[in-house]
């Protein structure tokens, strides 16, 4: 137990040093569905296009990259007793669902559930863009506005490892899901 939780440690080091760890900077949806905006790396050029499309059923994202290719679609799941979103790659297939897992008092609790891969769960406050996502307890992403002075922009680090198209689709979807009226 001791080993495992030096273990954890040391991996969770990695973000604190910027070990092999990415930064994207995104914009807080304080924007309508219908509306655009970047996903930007740390040397501020445009990676991902975030496209809102509006007048649909459902809540829709495409993510695509700077050439106008989508790389995947992050839905909501009409119907459902608890609020959820689905991440699709390109093709339609389905990447992973990003749902509320429980309601608590001092952190929120979500869970990613990846078709092909671990559950990854997130923790921490998410309505104000401060949480982590973890696998098997090691951190593989953080989200948080510290690092940034822009009015409504937080930052994604994403360690090495993780799928950075997943985690970016699911820090979209929780942000929709988490401030729906935005």
């Amino acid at each position: 137990m001791f080993e495992e939780r030096r273990a954890r440690r040391e991996a969770n080091h990695a973000f604190e040093n910027g070990e092999g760890v990415t930064r994207y900077s995104m914009q807080q949806k304080m924007i309508a569905i219908g509306d655009d905006y970047w996903i930007d790396n740390d040397a501020g050029e445009h990676v991902y296009k975030v496209n809102g499309k509006a007048l649909r059923a459902r809540r829709t994202y495409h993510i695509e990259d700077p050439r106008g290719h989508r790389v995947a679609t992050v839905q909501s799941r009409p119907m459902r007793i608890k609020d959820s979103m689905a991440i699709e790659d390109a093709d339609g297939h389905r990447l992973a669902v990003v749902k509320k897992a429980l309601v608590s008092p001092v952190r929120d609790r979500w869970r990613i559930t990846q078709e092909d891969g671990d559950e990854l769960t997130v923790e921490g406050n998410v309505l104000d863009h401060e949480y982590t996502i973890e696998r098997d307890g090691y951190k593989i992403a953080e989200v948080s506005k510290k690092w940034f002075r822009v009015r409504d922009t937080y930052g994604v680090d994403i360690g090495p490892g993780a799928d950075h198209t997943t985690v970016l689709a699911a820090a979209v979807a929780i942000d929709s899901m988490a401030h729906p009226g935005d």
